[in-house]
Parts: C-alpha cells; sequence; structure tokens
C-alpha cells in the first residue's frame, strides 16, 4: 500500500513522452512508481497542453503516438496544479530556456522532491535548487538512487 505522504515529483514533457509513447526502460523504474501510487506525479494545464502539442508534432509521427491514450494516462496519474505565476522574486531561479522554467516553478512551488529530466538548461540547475529541498536529476540517475535507498545503500540527493 503507498503510504499517505507520498512525495511529489515533476516530470518533464520528454521523460513523459518517454514513458508514455516510447515506453523507453530508461523511465521504466519512474513510471512504475507513480502507477504503484508511491509517487505523486504533480502538472499544469501548461505541462498539458504542450504534451498535447509534441504528441501531434510531425518529428513523433513515425512513432505514431496514440495522442488519446497518452493524455489519458495523463489526466489519470498527474495530480493537475495551477499553471506557476510567471512573476517571480529577484534571485528566484531562472531556467535559460524559457519553456522549461513551468517545470522548475511549479516544483519549488510545489514542494515537490524532485524534478526528472534529461534537458541540460535544467540540470544547470540542480546544485542551486538542491538548497531549496529540490533534486533535479536524470530518470536514470533518479531510479539509481531509488534502487540504492531501497538496499539500504543511498546517496544523498
Amino acid at each position: 500500500m503507498p503510504p499517505p505522504d507520498r512525495p511529489a515529483i515533476v516530470l518533464d514533457t520528454n521523460v513523459v513522452l518517454d514513458w508514455l509513447v516510447f515506453a523507453d526502460p530508461r523511465a521504466a523504474a519512474v513510471a512504475a512508481a507513480v502507477e504503484a501510487g508511491w509517487l505523486r506525479w504533480l502538472a499544469s494545464p501548461r505541462m498539458r497542453a504542450e504534451l498535447a502539442h509534441m504528441l501531434g508534432h510531425r518529428a513523433l509521427a513515425r512513432w505514431a503516438p496514440d495522442a488519446a491514450a497518452a493524455l489519458q494516462r495523463f489526466d489519470a496519474l498527474a495530480q493537475l496544479r495551477p499553471d506557476p505565476d510567471a512573476a517571480r522574486p529577484p534571485g528566484h531561479p531562472r531556467c535559460r530556456d524559457a519553456d522549461d522554467q513551468v517545470f522548475l516553478d511549479l516544483a519549488l512551488d510545489a514542494g515537490a522532491r524532485w524534478l526528472l529530466t534529461q534537458d541540460r538548461a535544467l540540470l544547470h540547475l540542480a546544485r542551486r535548487v538542491a538548497a531549496r529541498g529540490l533534486a533535479i536529476l536524470t530518470p536514470q540517475r533518479w531510479a539509481a538512487d531509488a534502487a540504492a535507498a531501497s538496499t539500504g545503500d543511498a546517496r544523498q540527493t
């Protein structure tokens, strides 16, 4: 049975695509944790809209993604939060890629423990936001840390 105080996680669009469209093994551990209810996957309307846009993008056409099925899984598993306010106080971490700012802001605003991404601009902020309790990791690193934690050999993230 999942714990009542499940930790929160934010997944960037490429991680969601790796999970819901490509069945990429690098996303398997986090997918299993979300599906089993061990993690609360947080998202916002803007993130859902970006996923819907990407599912219809011609770059994905050769994989013939089932957009309706992917969005249905998103809707069933993600806990939708309001889009973060774009106005931020001085000193708030800023992502070099403005399109990725929403992931960072939601993770920080909602007190997420992890933000999973392959995006270098977000990964570049990992040290800066660690003091705020947010770990920005690749899905592979998250899975390795989770496996280590389950064997009692966890590194601090």
